[in-house]
């Protein structure tokens, strides 16, 4: 049987690889290329979880696709919303034929006398090799199959229902019942208001408390825009706006540290019951975008907890208990249903091994370049989104630039495409220089940046504009080559191509 062959495969059919189709079709239209789909369902996150409240918790305006406008009212959305969304954006870009489901990618090879990835694939439990010249990973920064859950001591003891959010069983009912939601992060806070509707009563059971900002669901402004110049531009327009909001917010929170502090306790005490304990419960020992900021539509947490259907509790686990848990302090939390709002497990590439030319690379030896490449990998791109602002602002700009630098290698004949820094001493460190608990777990596990341009992994939406909508892409550290000589073009960005031995 014949091996398939693609120009590209791209791993996830969730938002980021939706998104690389849809720029590959429109801008290359004579490639060829599948997105493998481990699951059975395109969507990634927005179809896998399934907890109570579950959306987003950036604006869709920028959040969503610049190509695609939204137009909901709502610029919170809900995780069912977001996921029409994205099957209409694969809908509408003729991007449904293309995705191949149940295909979990195993391993990929590259072999430079051929300028192709093999790669191994599991389809429904029988092995499958694909072949590609290039491998676009956009499978994700996180396990699917299992969240993060701490070793919790007792866990056994309790005989009431212990669920992880990522795994939400659909038959759980939470009405009338005790709930405690062990955890203060994103899916936390979205958690507690949306049980706290039905169920006896819900408790936020945190080590340490986080800041957490009311937001409103609909975007006055933003909707006035959309309706009086129409949804295309005032999608534009509300998009602008936001993702200069969300830039101030954060340079004021690194600029002003504690000035932000004071603003963010100010603004949740005004929304907490008159003598609220603040301090012990919404002020953390760090400032404020060392770790991301949680965002509470229309103030929904502050509301569960003014009519007494919500509490939150700060303290550490002794152990679970038969009915419950008690607390370093002494105190006990009764419990019908305990949620381990407890994070996630980040993963390098969705997992996926790499081998170039018979030897594994170890991603934490690799420097990204540009935030999409991997030092001494050829042919191979990845996303990764920001951690200061909506996540899929970067997706656009890395999935053009992907185009942009495919377009260059066909335009000159080249095969291969690696990048390598000029100073091999070059310092390096962690490529997220962020605080939250998921990513310190394995930040070792990941690559790592520079401490120049284009190894430094940018964070700042205007700057990555100037860097990857560049209608260029020649660099003197991104090396060309060409299969048939066995030689590299190294491209000097001046006259001509001078040559180098392959790697």
């Amino acid at each position: 049987m014949a091996v398939e062959h693609f120009d590209v495969l791209i791993i996830g059919a969730g938002i980021s690889g939706i998104g690389a189709g849809r720029y590959l079709k429109t801008e290359l239209p004579g490639k060829t290329f599948a997105i493998l789909e481990a699951r059975g369902a395109s969507g990634g996150t927005w179809d896998l979880f399934r907890y109570p409240g579950t959306r987003s918790d950036s604006d869709l305006h920028t959040f969503g696709y610049a190509f695609k406008p939204w137009r909901d009212k709502e610029a919170i959305a809900s995780a069912p919303r977001i996921l029409s969304y994205l099957r209409e954006t694969a809908t509408e870009n003729g991007l449904d034929p293309h995705i191949r489901y149940h295909h979990r990618v195993r391993a990929a090879a590259f072999d430079s006398s051929t300028a192709l990835w093999t790669v191994a694939v599991d389809h429904v439990g029988s092995p499958l090799t694909l072949t590609a010249n290039w491998v676009f990973c956009a499978g994700g920064y996180y396990r699917y199959e299992q969240g993060f859950t701490p070793e919790f001591p007792g866990r056994d003891r309790f005989q009431g229902t212990i669920v992880h959010p990522q795994h939400w069983p659909a038959e759980l009912d939470h009405q009338g019942k005790r709930v405690v939601v062990v955890g203060s992060g994103a899916t936390a806070v979205t958690i507690v208001p949306a049980m706290a509707e039905t169920a006896a009563h819900v408790t936020m059971l945190q080590r340490t408390p986080t800041y957490i900002l009311s937001m409103p669901t609909k975007d006055a402004i933003g909707n006035a825009l959309k309706k009086y110049l129409g949804p295309v531009r005032g999608h534009a327009l509300t998009r602008r706006k936001n993702i200069a909001m969300q830039r101030a917010i954060w340079k004021f929170c690194q600029r002003r540290p504690e000035r932000a502090r004071r603003v963010i306790r100010w603004l949740n005490a005004r929304q907490l019951p008159e003598g609220y304990p603040v301090d012990e419960h919404f002020r953390p020992p760090y400032n404020p975008w060392d770790q991301r900021l949680c965002l509470v539509p229309d103030g929904d947490l502050f509301k569960a907890i003014r009519a007494g259907t919500a509490s939150v509790v700060t303290d550490r686990i002794e152990t679970f208990t038969e009915d419950g848990i008690l607390l370093g302090s002494g105190a006990e939390l009764k419990a019908d249903i305990i949620v381990t709002a407890t994070g996630l497990q980040v993963q390098a590439l969705g997992g996926v091994p790499l081998t170039v030319d018979g030897s594994p690379v170890n991603v934490a030896d690799t420097i990204a370049y540009k935030g999409m490449m991997l030092s001494g990998v050829p042919n191979f791109a990845f996303i990764v989104g920001y951690t200061n602002s909506s996540w899929t602002l970067k997706v656009g700009l890395l999935c053009a630039h992907f185009c942009l630098l495919l377009a260059h290698m066909d335009k000159h004949g080249y095969e291969l495409c690696r990048p390598e820094p000029a100073d091999p001493d070059m310092p390096t460190r962690p490529f997220l220089d962020f605080g939250a608990g998921y990513i310190r777990r394995v930040i070792d596990q990941l690559p790592r940046q520079g401490d120049r341009l284009p190894w430094l992994t940018s964070m700042h939406y205007h700057t990555d504009v100037k860097i990857l909508r560049a209608d260029h892409v020649v660099d003197p550290e991104l090396h060309f080559g060409h299969v048939a000589t066995d030689r590299v073009a190294e491209v000097s960005g001046h006259v001509g191509d001078q040559q180098m031995p392959a790697r």
